[in-house]
């Protein structure tokens, strides 16, 4: 059998080799999800050490929340996998570059015209993903996200948000890929130094631009009122001389009761962006089940939201939300932002580079069912996505690991501001109101956990005194 592979062209081996390992790769993480779904299914009562910072209905909730969480991953992966799978077996990239060249011919763009041609494809291929992934997206957020009351959304404002994403995407990807597929193009033998600067410089301007010009497309942003927390924020910051601009708070409530802190900015224009669900005092959960006072309710309110009320108060207190920060701006402090740039420029220079010296390989093309063409969209998606697969999960559970570490080193660094108990309480509410469990297989979590465990975080942090 190992001959008769081996006896194949070589664009067969080279195709039957990336569908073997995406295979591979598929089974490696379900039986991952099938050791974590085992400790979710036998992990049923609070464990000892767990006694003092967990009750057990929230232990109960948490576990049937991600156990409900594993098994729709499981299927919607089968299902991703097996999709993936038959557009490869089928020819379903070369039949939708057809279907674009079709197109732009109708429009009196020549086969010459390779670029408005990939645009199409690329506006197409988004397009059947987007409509093949709906349902998913439906389920998670209508189903197991309504089921455990995170979910706040309407079905009418989820679809408004789902077209308004694709379109804005469309709005960067088109006119970033044109741009790209030209430099390929007119760069000589060092397009792949051209191209790579070009991806570095987009990345920063879409890093710098995102949350002030993108984001409130989707959410609204407010800043941060004046008051005790803002200036304890500003004073910490200035402790550190953290290049602190301004401080936002976004509503997340509108979408969901899941909570979540950043800061963002380039050299001395830093903002941090707080979400009201982690702010206990901004919380319009903690108020929904509270008497209001009779106000007019706007059509966005009315149809776009549905706080619920919650029997716990969600966030964090003042104390804690600066614990919070204290970690966030540890992450600054310590070079880990710094750090994970340099390393993602670095692998993308050296895919541009590899990519460089695979691009003429034309059995790489016949593999994929392009026998009469090259076009270079299909080659950067052939290279990058089948041909760098091995090297891009070696890559990711290196970064895993790595950001495990910094993890811990930013815990550190809240601990020596003199925060250590108030991120310890802060950390076991932000468990709590986001169902985190517990309880974690050790290769699971070891593949998949970017950031330490909990029980790993508050023994590190030390036997801290708690209320």
């Amino acid at each position: 059998m190992v001959e008769s592979v081996f006896d194949l062209p070589v664009e067969k081996q080279i195709f039957y080799a990336v569908l073997g390992f995406s295979w591979t790769v598929y089974l490696w993480e379900a039986y991952l999800s099938y050791r974590q779904r085992r400790i979710y299914r036998s992990t049923t009562h609070v464990p000892q050490e767990l006694g003092k910072i967990m009750d057990s209905e929230t232990f109960e909730k948490s576990r049937l929340y991600q156990l409900d969480k594993s098994n729709f991953s499981f299927w919607s992966g089968l299902y991703s996998e097996t999709e993936g799978t038959l557009i490869l077996l089928l020819g379903g990239i070369p039949f939708l570059w057809g279907v674009a060249g079709s197109l732009t011919s109708r429009f009196g763009f020549s086969p010459e015209y390779e670029i408005t041609q990939s645009l199409v494809f690329l506006t197409l291929a988004t397009l059947f993903s987007a409509f093949t992934g709906l349902p998913w997206s439906l389920y998670n957020t209508f189903v197991i996200e309504e089921k455990h009351g995170f979910n706040q959304q309407t079905l009418g404002f989820f679809m408004k948000d789902a077209v308004k994403k694709f379109v804005v995407t469309q709005c960067i990807l088109l006119p970033v890929t044109s741009l790209l597929l030209y430099i390929i193009k007119i760069g000589g033998d060092y397009f792949f130094i051209y191209a790579w600067l070009f991806t570095l410089a987009v990345s920063l301007v879409l890093v710098t631009i995102y949350a002030d010009y993108i984001a409130p497309l989707f959410d609204k942003f407010t800043p941060l009122p004046e008051g005790e927390l803002k200036t304890a924020i500003e004073t910490m910051a200035k402790s550190i001389s953290f290049p602190l601009t301004k401080i936002y708070v976004v509503e997340g409530s509108k979408r969901s009761s899941h909570s979540n802190a950043y800061f963002y900015g380039f050299f001395k224009n830093k903002r941090i962006v707080l979400f009201d669900t982690l702010l206990e005092d901004y919380s319009p959960l903690n108020k929904a089940g509270e008497p209001q006072p009779e106000q007019p309710e706007s059509d966005e309110t009315s149809s776009e939201s549905k706080a619920k009320p919650k029997n716990k108060k969600q966030g964090c207190n003042n104390p804690e939300i600066l614990a919070v920060l204290g970690h966030e701006l540890g992450h600054w402090k310590l070079g880990h932002t710094v750090k994970n740039i340099v390393i993602s420029q670095m692998n993308s220079f050296l895919c541009f580079s590899l990519f460089a010296l695979l691009i003429g390989r034309k059995e790489l093309f016949v593999a994929f069912g392009f026998t009469g063409s090259q076009p270079t969209l299909i080659g950067l998606m052939i290279i990058f996505q089948f041909i760098f697969s091995p090297y891009n999960e070696l890559l990711s559970f290196c970064l895993t690991v790595l950001s495990r570490r910094f993890e811990f080193q930013a815990d550190a660094f809240a601990r020596n501001m003199g925060k250590a108990s108030e991120l310890y309480s802060a950390l076991i509410k932000l468990n709590k109101d986001n169902l985190g469990f517990p309880v974690a297989d050790w290769l699971f979590s070891m593949w998949h956990y970017s950031h330490p465990p909990l029980l790993e975080r508050l023994r590190a942090l030390g036997n801290v005194k708690q209320d």
